[in-house]
Order: C-alpha cells, then structure tokens, then sequence
C-alpha cells in the first residue's frame, strides 16, 4: 500500500512497484489507509509519506502499530524534507525503514523487497 497525497508520487511509485510484479492499493490520506486496513488488512508492506494533510505519517504509523496491533507489518516513511533527525523520528514513531524524496526507484525496490523477504519468512518461522 502506498499512502501519500500527492497524486505524482502516488503514480510514480505505483508504476515502479508494479513494473516489478507488485499488486498496489494506495490511500491519500492516513485516515482513508487506516479504513482500508481495518476493511482489509492483507497487506505486505506500507510505503509512507510523513508530511500529509489531516493525519501526517508520523501519527499514521503510531495508529498502525498500537491500535490496530501490527507490529510487524513493514512501514516504509518517505519525506521530500530530509532534515537531520527525521530518519530517528520516523523510526521512533514506528516506520521499519525510511527513505528521503526523490526515492531511487532501485532503492526503493531493493528496500521493498528486503522488507517483504524478511517479513515472508518470520511468518514462515513462526514469527
């Protein structure tokens, strides 16, 4: 799931993923991802944007990972306004990794599939 407002982003991520056999759903908003999660929650990973409007990433992830208990479903932050301390911020509000706009599309599936990888086979070990 990509979760992020602005529509370009939305487009360019989707086409990377996908170009690489990824099946993509996406929200606009942290509210809408939440909904959709709640409705269905087969979901491998999250590629989330931190500045959105109505509930920014930050608080997004902490509502994924305390009220709806998913600790260990990856979360990917994006933010286009690297500062020093947000990569500690996004990984303190619950994020599994972070990367700074404009995201590698190379990186950006080496990362998702390092994270979907792992995740497979904690679930595969029991975990």
């Amino acid at each position: 799931m990509i979760v992020d407002d602005d529509g370009r982003n939305v487009f360019a991520l989707t086409s990377v993923l996908e170009a690489h056999g990824a099946e993509v759903r996406y929200a606009d908003n942290g509210r809408d991802a939440i909904a959709q999660l709640e409705a269905d929650p087969d979901v491998d990973i999250i590629v989330m944007d931190v500045m959105m409007p109505e509930m920014d990433g930050y608080e997004t992830t902490r509502r994924i990972r305390e009220t709806m208990d998913m600790r260990s479903l990856p979360i990917i932050a994006l933010t286009a306004n690297a500062m020093e301390g947000d990569r500690e911020k996004c990984l303190a509000a619950g994020a599994s990794d972070y990367l700074s706009k404009p995201v590698s599309p190379e990186e950006l599936v080496a990362r998702v599939r390092r994270w979907v990888v792992n995740a497979e086979a904690g679930q595969k070990n029991g975990g």
